[in-house]
């Protein structure tokens, strides 16, 4: 079998570093550019995972030369290893199309979906184009859901997955999953924590067997939470307070944007709550949210649809259900006056800004408009904000931002900001920066785009959604695919994304920046340089 190895190097590149410990660098998606960027200081990925660590709480780059070594590796491992696929997924059916339209059109993602009696909701999708199989488990708990008195426990407690279950020690998971050739991570996101390991597809029954033994339970000490307890502390001193530009602006922003405690608080967490944490918070926090009907289980490439379905009811199909967590309330207030709040970054040489909108709800036709909005303002050096601000006025070298920098337009549940964020030198002010912003964004307020504006638009999100699926080896179908299971118990919703965005017409972009690009729906926070 042959590879696409352009292809495959390019995905490692933002995608693939080797784990060691499975804590977590929560850059964000887009972060202002660094002076240092390109260097290994940063990882910043479009729409992938959080990047692993090493031993040490920071990021490690793995080189070109080794990643292409391990991809190659990777899919070697699995030559010959793979089941004999199916005429057809059992179960699966393609998207209904137009009439007259070809079936091969609009995204078409096979889909095979069951609920396990306990609740688990398990998604599989089959993807022959390499001999390697993605393992994805979503729990509904990320950063918003933790509790007001345990901040940054959610974080915490996805360090302590990886200190031992029922039948693996202390990094035996790590060390099951790279003995066999594989790869592996875990990130806390606004509204999920995820846990995924990428692998030679004649492994994954050894790869299920070890996520239901920490589904089943965990085997940790007081020890180990005194161990990961300081390793979380040291991750936010190097990733955040130690940092320039550390928490700017995705760390920084909720907390001035958002109203409800749950969208505004520190998501790293409190030194001191980090502090308070005991091994019996640890265990409840276990009971109540790593259950099987709090979580997505997706399996995604080169695998037997029926095979897979024997494996996942073996191994999880036992595992006790528990209670339903309680859901706090995300929602936010309607924003009506402009909020403006600054900050001093001693670290920092250069000042930024950053300018935050609350955007419509998730599956309205108004958040598929704004998202088309993201693509027309925002995304690539065509888009109007780089063209106005950064070559017609000269005020930065680069516009940044998006919706939910700790993810993908689509892998949330609650509230979001759209954000722009720059960092500008010292001879250019905030003000001329937002005028220069405002007179973009009061164009599309007030006069509709043009066709071929929204053509171009359509390319571009179109591109970005396939992207987004084709994504390191099956990882990025499971991101998708599990989000949609577990917020919407509606997997299929990936094969309507693109008609849905195709829908979207010029009106309904005009009427969507009208109401959400206003003045008075916005937060701008101006970040002064202390050096």
């Amino acid at each position: 079998m042959q590879l696409n190895a352009p292809r495959a190097v390019a995905a490692v590149r933002s995608q693939f570093v080797f784990p060691r410990l499975p804590t977590t660098n929560h850059s964000p998606r887009r972060a202002p550019a660094r002076r240092d960027a390109g260097h290994g200081s940063r990882l910043r990925s479009r729409a992938g995972p959080a990047k692993v660590v090493g031993d040490m709480p920071r990021t490690e780059i793995l080189r070109c030369h080794a990643a292409r070594r391990a991809l190659w590796l990777l899919a070697a491992a699995g030559c010959g290893a793979s089941p004999p696929p199916p005429a057809t997924p059992p179960g699966a059916s393609a998207p209904a199309t137009a009439a007259g339209e070809s079936p091969t059109a609009t995204l078409n993602v096979p889909i095979q979906s069951m609920t396990l009696d306990n609740g688990l909701r398990v998604v599989l999708s089959r993807d022959t184009t390499a001999p390697v199989v993605a393992l994805a488990v979503y729990y509904g708990i990320g950063f918003r859901i933790e509790p007001r008195d345990r901040t940054g426990f959610a974080h915490l407690f996805e360090h302590m997955m990886f200190q031992g279950s029922q039948n693996l020690g202390k990094m035996e998971f790590i060390k099951m999953v790279q003995a066999n050739g594989g790869i592996l991570n875990g990130s806390t996101r606004f509204d999920f924590t995820n846990y995924f390991e990428v692998v030679p597809a004649n492994t994954l029954e050894t790869m299920l067997w070890g996520e239901a033994d920490r589904m089943r339970g965990l085997a940790v000490t007081q020890d180990n939470l005194t161990n990961q307890q300081g390793v979380v502390k040291s991750e936010v001193r190097v990733n955040v307070l130690n940092q320039p530009y550390g928490g700017f602006p995705w760390l920084d922003m909720p907390q001035y944007a958002n109203q409800n405690w749950h969208n505004a608080h520190n998501f790293y967490g409190d030194l001191t709550d980090l502090d308070h944490a005991t091994l019996a918070d640890v265990q409840s926090f276990f009971k109540q949210y790593y259950t099987p009907n709090n979580a997505a289980l997706v399996v995604s490439g080169d695998f037997d649809y029926a095979q897979a379905t024997a494996w996942i009811k073996k191994y999880f199909g036992a595992i006790p259900r528990g209670p339903d967590p309680a859901r706090p309330d995300l929602s936010e207030p309607k924003q009506t006056q402009e909020i403006r709040a600054e900050k001093t970054d001693p670290l920092a040489d250069r000042p930024a800004l950053a300018i935050a909108y609350h955007v419509p709800d998730r599956s309205t036709p108004e958040f598929y408009a704004f998202t088309l909005l993201n693509e027309i303002l925002l995304e690539g050096r065509d888009s109007a904000l780089f063209q106005h601000v950064v070559q017609d006025k000269k005020l930065t070298g680069e516009v940044e931002g998006g919706i939910n920098l700790l993810g993908n337009a689509f892998d949330y549940a609650g509230p979001m900001l759209w954000i722009v964020s720059v960092m500008h030198d010292k001879d250019k002010t905030a003000d001329q920066l937002v005028a220069a912003i405002d007179e973009v964004i009061e164009r599309v307020r007030n006069q509709p785009i043009t066709a071929a504006q929204l053509a171009r638009a359509r390319v571009k999100v179109r591109a970005r959604l396939y992207d987004m699926v084709e994504q390191f080896f099956g990882f990025g179908r499971a991101d998708l695919l599990a989000s949609f299971a577990l917020f919407d118990n509606d997997p299929a919703k990936l094969n309507r994304l693109e008609g849905e965005l195709m829908k979207v017409t010029p009106e309904l972009i005009q009427n969507t920046a009208a109401e959400y690009l206003r003045p008075t729906n916005r937060t701008i926070l101006q970040l002064k340089a202390g050096k």
